[in-house]
């Protein structure tokens, strides 16, 4: 665990406590982290009937063991499900299911199921992160109504962990904490109705401008991280690199990415990839955005903060994970096998973004359901122009305690219409699982670095 990841963090939270007119919430507010609230913002209690406990503190680092390629030990693997929804049950649990899950049982009523476990509450992250959300509570604002933020690039983190809007939950979410640097080597699917699929792999790298080797302090104070993608197989996609740029402030320099083609051999410009542009090698299955869940720019909805529901959601899900499993193990006709799956009942933020009137994109709704504990979405049902429930997105947490992340073990989106779906995400097969805090430097995320990456 990197321990030096947020050097002004104590300085500038010394500076805020004293300019306390600017704060984004006010200091009695803030105070409530790390008491009736989690460091992050969830509630610490748990609900009243007991089948949602309090939070103690998550996972800690010594939960389990790492085998030698990195992948983690289930905590709960001598558990069993509490009980399993069926179609046939789903009826008596729909006021903690969403319509995508709904729709989910009608259209694979003999398949698809929630097998429903203990709820732990395992998030946690390093207490430099906890520092920065109580930074970013007191500091960050909304620019432009939420399509960017202000006064955040210190903080890094969090940017609103006692949210107002529905715009300050999806921030919390776009912002959260995910392990520093990151890169991984991960698969993606996207079967036929049949079953039948191809995997397509990538090498993903996410980098921060603060903790790169050769940046000085101050530069790059709108980027929000790098992400840098490149296509490992298929062989006739291979060598294709994607760089982009996320900033903080959209409104003021909207995200920039960049296409190596290893074909042409030449890196162009991509600003389709943003909103619903085509999601890389997908076959039409995903957009841009809906990678992460959600991620970019949030600029073409309204976001409706409707208010915090309890739900079962996919939720430390190890067993999927293992490295013991194939994918054809994993991927199923219609949706991945719900033998692998966990779901347990947690507390979430539901949000409701609509487009705005006179802008684009194939997706005119979007329902969406955020873990308290973590900020990451969970759910999401996406609708089409004529109101109709198209897409499906299932987030498949699980707490990477080793290092104190949270994150994905795999992200699935089902077309409830046409009978297919993606999953991304799944790295079972791979050489390791993810290498977390590995030194980045500035040069390797620029355009002209984007050629000697995709090297075949």
């Amino acid at each position: 665990m990197n321990t030096n990841i947020f050097p002004k963090v104590a300085t500038l939270t010394l500076s805020l406590l004293a300019c306390s007119a600017m704060a984004a919430v006010s200091q009695d507010e803030a105070a409530q982290l790390g008491s009736s609230l989690t460091p992050l913002g969830a509630e610490v209690a748990g609900n009243a009937d007991g089948t949602i406990p309090a939070w103690t503190g998550g996972l800690p680092t010594t939960a389990g063991a790492a085998d030698a390629k990195g992948f983690l030990a289930d905590p709960f693997a001598n558990e069993q499900p509490l009980f399993v929804i069926t179609a046939d049950t789903a009826e008596r649990y729909k006021d903690k299911l969403s319509a995508g899950q709904l729709a989910m049982f009608k259209r694979y009523p003999q398949s698809y199921k929630i097998p429903v476990y203990p709820t732990h509450r395992t998030t946690a992250v390093p207490d430099a992160a906890y520092a920065a959300a109580k930074v970013s509570a007191l500091n960050t604002t909304a620019v432009d109504g939420g399509n960017g933020l202000h006064n955040f690039s210190e903080s890094r983190y969090y940017a609103f962990p006692i949210p107002k809007s529905g715009i300050e939950v999806v921030w919390n979410h776009i912002t959260r904490y995910r392990g520093g640097n990151t890169r991984r080597t991960v698969a993606q699917a996207t079967p036929q109705v049949g079953g039948s699929f191809s995997i397509v792999k990538f090498e993903d790298e996410v980098a921060y401008p603060a903790e790169m080797t050769d940046l000085q302090a101050g530069k790059a104070t709108n980027i929000l991280l790098y992400f840098k993608q490149r296509v490992i197989e298929p062989a006739r996609l291979a060598g294709n690199v994607l760089l982009v740029h996320e900033t903080i402030d959209q409104v003021k320099e909207p995200r920039l990415a960049w296409i190596y083609n290893a074909g042409q051999r030449r890196v162009r410009r991509a600003p389709q990839v943003a909103y619903d542009g085509p999601g890389t090698a997908a076959d039409g299955m995903r957009t841009a955005d809906n990678f992460d869940m959600f991620s970019g720019a949030p600029d073409r909805y309204d976001w409706q903060l409707v208010g915090k529901k309890e739900m079962y959601i996919p939720y430390n899900s190890y067993k999927l994970d293992s490295p013991s499993l194939k994918y054809d193990e994993i991927i199923k006709p219609g949706h991945i096998n719900q033998d692998l799956t966990r779901y347990e009942l947690h507390r979430v933020w539901e949000v409701v973004a609509t487009l705005k009137s006179g802008e684009r994109h194939i997706y005119a709704k979007r329902h969406m359901y955020f873990d308290e504990d973590s900020w990451q979405l969970a759910l999401v049902d996406h609708y089409d122009g004529r109101g109709q429930l198209w897409r499906v997105a299932e987030g498949h947490a699980q707490q990477y305690y080793n290092h104190h992340v949270p994150g994905y073990t795999l992200e699935a989106l089902y077309d409830v219409i046409a009978g297919r779906y993606l999953a991304l995400g799944m790295k079972n097969e791979e050489r390791s699982a993810y290498n977390f805090g590995f030194k980045a430097a500035s040069v390797n995320y620029t355009p002209a670095a984007l050629r000697n990456t995709g090297v075949r």
